[in-house]
């Protein structure tokens, strides 16, 4: 598959709670990110996979579209090769990192 960057749209987020209008936009805006194909890395740590920097660009747009009125959302994108680089540093194998690409679909 030459001529195809594979690029990582990280997410980090940290949204108020205290009450439960706060919770349930904390909770629509994690349900938007699973439903636009983000995958949780942690519990504020999202991530999603794209073909290139021109989709990673439209993800970014579209989560701009579906931020909540407050919190802090930070948006990283990478290269898919730098996302490889990560280390991953584990205490207990806790079994919940979704780090795969098995639903991706190329059109």
């Amino acid at each position: 598959m030459s001529g195809y960057r594979y690029m990582r749209t990280l997410l980090f987020f940290d949204l108020p709670t205290l009450t439960a209008s706060e919770r349930k936009a904390a909770a629509m805006f994690r349900k938007a990110l699973l439903k636009d194909g983000f995958l949780m890395l942690q519990e504020s740590v999202y991530c999603k996979l794209s073909l290139n920097g021109t989709a990673a660009d439209n993800v970014r747009e579209r989560v701009k579209k579906y931020l909540p009125k407050e919190g802090n959302v930070i948006m990283l994108t990478i290269t898919e090769k730098q996302f490889e680089n990560m280390d991953l540093c584990l205490g207990k194998l806790s079994g919940i990192i979704m780090d795969n690409d098995d639903k991706m679909v190329i059109l």
